[in-house]
């Protein structure tokens, strides 16, 4: 798969507003509505930490698998490299900021990737 920038283009959502940006950092808030998702993806150096505002957030995560449902307030890491998938866990929407940090170790990336399970 090809590494990309931004994978905003990917996904559609209810809304997204960035907050801070900078290189290999950033701070973004979306709300998926029941049936959206952030599909499955990594990044190379970028650890995603996701924060739930309102709603139920579902993060799926491969390598190992892992799948965790969030309500407000509770917070779950995605390591660099770790596959991962999330949507809204329940009929109303989400609403969550992720982070995502590059520790200085690079630039922001996306890289689209196949469902585990999926034939290659």
């Amino acid at each position: 798969m090809v590494k990309l920038a931004d994978g905003t283009h990917l996904y559609p959502v209810r809304n997204r507003q960035r907050y801070g940006e900078r290189p290999g950092f950033k701070i973004t808030e979306l709300i998926l509505e029941h049936g959206q998702e952030v599909p499955w993806h990594r990044h190379t150096t970028v650890i995603d930490t996701f924060y739930v505002i309102e709603g139920a957030l579902r993060v799926a995560a491969a390598e190992p698998s892992q799948e965790v449902v969030l309500g407000p307030a509770q917070v779950f890491q995605v390591l660099a490299g770790r596959p991962h998938r999330v949507t809204s866990a329940s009929a109303a929407p989400a609403r969550f900021l992720v982070i995502g940090d590059a520790q200085g170790a690079g630039l922001y990336d996306f890289e689209p990737v196949a469902a585990p399970g999926d034939a290659p």
